[in-house]
């Protein structure tokens, strides 16, 4: 299995998985091979209306601010998808 056809069964799963939720922003964040594994670990991105926080911003706009959530879909060499697994992120690293 390529990159493309691993990230393509990542998406299309995560979003069937979360589709009920509400998910919005959804998209790929982070694709890693494992080589030990023969596996892909694809970490996709998505935000949920219940996520939402308050900002500065948010005041002003009248809209909530979004908290990005990320998952990573562990795929086989096969294809099967093995876990869909939390990814958390120091937020102190991001860059604004």
């Amino acid at each position: 299995m390529d990159v493309k056809e691993a990230i393509k069964l990542a998406k299309d799963y995560a979003r069937e998985l979360f589709e009920e939720e509400g998910m919005v922003n959804f998209g790929l964040e982070e694709v890693e091979y494992d080589v030990d594994r023969d596996a892909w670990n694809i970490t996709v991105g998505f935000s949920r209306p219940w996520s939402s926080t308050k900002n500065a911003l948010s005041a002003i706009t009248g809209e909530p601010s979004l908290k990005r959530l990320y998952r990573v879909v562990h795929i086989d060499s096969m294809g099967n998808v093995i876990s869909v697994k939390r990814r958390l992120i120091d937020e102190s690293s991001i860059n604004h």
